[in-house]
């Protein structure tokens, strides 16, 4: 009796604990005692500390004692807000805060005058805090997959930006901003609500791929010929019905591409008017022979 008492004693228990309250994962490091910094790891060039999909819906209050750290991953949780003390972290370079549930950004961002690399895609942003133009070593910034139409003026600022990621946002026009960046030589911006290029876009001289797939864009401006350094476009699944006839100067796309992944021109999917969809199906040298030639006849 003793024994099977003490069976069903155990088995309560273990019931108990599994219907119990859980920690937080990234507390199971801390419960023997262990300091906080145990948890960085020092590599070649950086100290590192990542809490990648902990289930955290608040940022431990340790993290921002972590003075060392220079890369910090928080993504994949459910966070809802990243306090001020973020600013203290004044050493990071890499910052990822890439899907969880943030409205905004604190305005201490802009403390982070070392910040090379910051993701907060998949969140949940309708702003961008101006402080962050204050961030002026910053060279990869990715914002999609959010909810921002505008940004802010100050962002001329960021000079050093070579990569800016603005996908499956609510932009109606490309912001003026942008077109001061003139280090860009990446620029994303599918799968908003755009419906034309400014001309201003020959501004950014060093761009290499430009994305502006699923959009309502109905014509390309001529100035967009003049970016000799173009590898990449892709102008997939708009409005597009004509081309400009100075887009044989791209001398740097290779082909009409297909894959996604391939450089080139990507065109499909567009109400091309005729002949165009035949010229396309040609090939590249054959759609640039088409415009120079119907250039010359203008």
């Amino acid at each position: 009796m003793g024994t099977e008492h003490s069976k069903n004693e155990e088995r309560r228990s273990m019931v108990f604990l599994r219907k119990g309250p859980k920690l937080p994962a990234w507390e199971d490091a801390l419960l023997a005692g262990r300091e906080p910094k145990s948890l960085l790891k020092r590599g070649l060039r950086y100290v590192s500390l990542s809490l990648i999909m902990k289930g955290m819906t608040s940022t431990p209050d340790f993290l921002w004692g972590l003075h060392e750290v220079q890369k910090l991953n928080l993504s994949r949780n459910q966070l809802v807000v990243i306090p001020p003390s973020l600013g203290k972290l004044d050493r990071l370079v890499v910052l990822n805060l890439g899907g969880n549930c943030l409205k905004c950004l604190p305005k201490e961002i802009g403390l982070l005058r070392n910040l090379k690399v910051l993701f907060v895609n998949m969140n949940c942003l309708k702003e961008v805090p101006a402080e962050l133009s204050l961030c002026r070593k910053l060279e990869v910034l990715s914002l999609s997959h959010n909810c921002i139409s505008q940004l802010p003026l100050s962002f001329t600022d960021l000079t050093n930006l070579r990569k800016l990621n603005l996908s499956n946002n609510r932009f109606v026009q490309i912001p003026l901003c942008i077109f001061a960046l003139r280090s860009l030589d990446f620029l994303h911006l599918g799968s908003n609500k755009l419906e034309n290029i400014a001309e201003s876009i020959q501004y950014l001289v060093n761009l290499q791929i430009f994305i502006v797939e699923n959009n309502n864009i109905r014509s390309l401006p001529r100035s967009l010929c003049y970016i000799s350094t173009l590898e990449l476009l892709n102008v997939d699944y708009n409005a597009i019905q004509t081309l400009p006839d100075d887009l044989y100067l791209l001398r740097r796309l290779r082909r009409i591409a297909w894959n996604p992944m391939d450089k080139g021109l990507h065109i499909a999917h567009n109400p091309l008017s005729r002949p165009l969809p035949e010229v396309v199906e040609g090939g590249l040298d054959v759609l640039f022979n088409y415009l120079r030639d119907k250039k010359e006849h203008n």
